[in-house]
């Protein structure tokens, strides 16, 4: 096997283990942490890992400031919101505690409490214009991957657009992975964030922008996730399978900060921006439709994918496609579009916004409105 060129640097430390939430404090307190703003939702709270949390702060004599105004694709006015808290109670670290949403949003604000400006000023890579504030992700769903990006998705409030912003010293110090915190989860939950989770590892391990080490930890990511998807659904308190889905989730998320993502995400984003498909379900049903697309330029990889995998009947494209398809089945989010009542006649509009996502540029076939229509009508029944 040949080794590409790479610049790989890996920006946060994961520290991994059953009650590792408990070290919250001391982790902290080790970046120079006093007054600590914790950016988590109503769900967290009302399940009590935020207050394990702020207990696990509390301890090492650090003083919380709990903002739970975050919701589900956070926008700029929940940033504005949480600056605004972060302001007033003079904070020097944040943790963000909580799925994809609370850690992205945890990262919009610190670029705009240490920065200043809006949001927006930082979409794109590399625009913060001073150091920004230590911090530590406590991620309680397997999924998004955030804790290990150095990207805070944030959408524009008017225009709905994701805003991807990117800078190295957004990335968190540190990611607290304590599979506990994930045995909570409704089903929905756990299979949204591990179906998301499955098409990270799939589609970095294929996009222009890979490379021999993010392979590896998409690879790695791969076989965790697909050995153990279906075992935290049928046995959600089994924590070894939750541990494994975590860490899977981390792996492909290290894996998307220097691979990028694809086709599947683009054509993802405008159903949920538009027709509130959840994004899980979203990225989960077009997934099948861009490997098939792909499939021919990236036989290989795909074989490889399929080669490790326990579900897979045969090392093919099909074989991977059929395995997709397979667990896609059994987290119950659905198939087709039409599940989700995508109206059919918005799907040229649809493509339009999909051909304008970020990710479309790393798919490793290129892919412009009229393949996105194709794809989209593929998944339509």
């Amino acid at each position: 096997m040949s080794v590409e060129a790479f610049d790989l640097h890996l920006l946060t430390r994961m520290v991994s283990g059953e009650g590792a939430i408990e070290r919250l404090g001391d982790l902290v307190r080790e970046l120079g942490g006093r007054k600590v703003l914790v950016v988590s939702d109503p769900g967290i709270v009302a399940a009590g890992h935020t207050r394990r949390g702020i207990a696990a702060l509390e301890s090492a004599s650090l003083e919380a400031v709990l903002f739970d105004g975050v919701e589900e694709n956070p926008t700029t006015l929940h940033v504005v919101a949480g600056v605004e808290v972060a302001r007033a109670n003079g904070i020097d670290s944040i943790v963000g505690l909580g799925g994809g949403s609370s850690m992205d949003c945890a990262k919009g604000i610190n670029f705009v409490l240490s920065c200043g400006g809006e949001m927006k000023d930082y979409w794109g890579i590399g625009k913060a214009t001073r150091p920004l504030l230590p911090a530590v992700a406590v991620p309680t769903t397997a999924g998004t991957g955030s804790e290990m990006q150095s990207f805070a998705l944030i959408a524009d409030e008017t225009t709905h657009q994701k805003m991807a912003c990117g800078d190295k010293n957004a990335a968190f110090r540190v990611a607290v992975l304590d599979p506990d915190v994930t045995i909570s989860q409704p089903r929905l939950v756990t299979a949204a964030t591990g179906i998301d989770a499955i098409a990270h590892a799939v589609e970095t391990f294929v996009t222009r922008k890979r490379n021999t080490v993010s392979r590896a930890l998409s690879l790695a990511a791969w076989r965790l996730l697909e050995a153990n998807f279906e075992t935290v659904l049928d046995e959600p308190s089994n924590v070894e399978a939750r541990a494994s889905m975590q860490l899977g989730a981390a792996l492909a998320g290290s894996a998307i900060e220097f691979s990028m993502l694809g086709a599947a995400h683009a054509a993802a984003n405008p159903l949920t921006a538009r027709f509130g498909v959840v994004h899980g379900g979203a990225v989960g049903l077009m997934l099948p439709h861009v490997v098939r697309f792909n499939g021919e330029a990236m036989a290989r990889d795909y074989e490889d994918l399929a080669r490790v995998a326990r579900g897979c009947s045969s090392v093919s494209v099909e074989g991977l496609i059929e395995r997709l398809r397979q667990l896609l089945e059994v987290s119950g989010l659905g198939s087709s579009l039409g599940r989700w009542k995508v109206e059919e006649a918005r799907l040229p509009k649809l493509a339009e916004e999909a051909a304008q996502q970020w990710t479309s540029q790393y798919n490793p076939r290129d892919v412009g409105e009229d393949d996105f229509i194709e794809l989209y009508r593929a998944a339509f029944f």
